[in-house]
């Protein structure tokens, strides 16, 4: 049986009434040589929608905060991880009369990359708990709150998409950072490996790294550390990666 929508009225001065309008973060780290995202899990003694599931961090967007949607993703994103300007990338717009049974409703997303190392979780006021799910298990068997199985899909798609061709893996790393560190972490992402061979020539050769010294290591020989030049933006590359030869 549907379930019947409600409606709110307009508000004065407007002859039409407003949808719920909210921004949802896709936070992505790498951690045990796997992709991970963050969920909060909804209180279960409440009387809001889907109580005890988990979902992607998110809210309402405030007027009186927001200056723009981006705004709203840094307050949210903020309050869950503790980290102030991670890379950041919208995403798209989910919107319907039923995704949300308290009324028509339309969500912003964007997805976040962070270094795991600089996180410092807060479940905050409206969450049961906060906790790190690694995406490929959650693709197999999707089960969030409103449509934001829908939304981790698209992210996890675009990630893997830019990644065959831009530099976003480093966003995922604490600097410095060795070249093999980076290449595991494309690896990671991208769920196969890649050619090793030219994998050193192509991130040098991009010219958006810059050397920090060498870094402890176990070897004999300890390597170079790096850091972004920019972190602001990722670099395009000319061509996407190779699968590494088999056999």
């Amino acid at each position: 049986m549907a379930t019947k929508t409600t409606r709110r009225a307009a508000a004065p001065g407007n002859d039409f009434p407003r949808p719920y309008t909210t921004v949802d973060v896709v936070i992505f780290t790498v951690l045990k040589d796997a992709l991970k995202v963050l969920l909060v899990q909804r209180p279960s003694d409440t009387t809001e929608p889907h109580p005890g599931l988990w979902a992607l961090p998110g809210g309402f967007v405030n007027v009186e905060l927001d200056e723009d949607l981006l705004a709203c993703a840094r307050r949210k994103l903020l309050q869950k991880t503790g980290v102030d300007s991670p890379y950041l990338e919208q995403l798209g717009s989910w919107g319907s009369a039923t995704r949300d049974p308290r009324g028509w409703s339309a969500t912003h997303a964007y997805f976040a990359l962070i270094p795991v190392q600089d996180l410092e979780l807060a479940k905050g006021a409206n969450a049961a708990d906060v906790a790190w799910f690694d995406v490929d298990e959650l693709l197999q068997a999707p089960a969030l709150a409103f449509d934001h199985s829908d939304i981790l899909l698209a992210a996890v798609e675009r990630l893997r998409s830019k990644v065959e061709y831009t530099s976003l893996p480093a966003f995922l790393l604490q600097e410095p950072f060795t070249l093999p560190q980076l290449q595991r972490t494309y690896e990671v992402v991208l769920g196969r490996p890649v050619d090793k061979s030219g994998f050193r020539t192509r991130m040098l050769a991009a010219d958006f790294l810059e050397e920090v010294g060498f870094v402890e290591s176990e070897s004999n020989r300890p390597p170079m550390g790096y850091r972004l030049k920019d972190r602001s933006t990722p670099v395009t590359f000319p061509r996407t990666f190779s699968p590494r030869n088999k056999g």
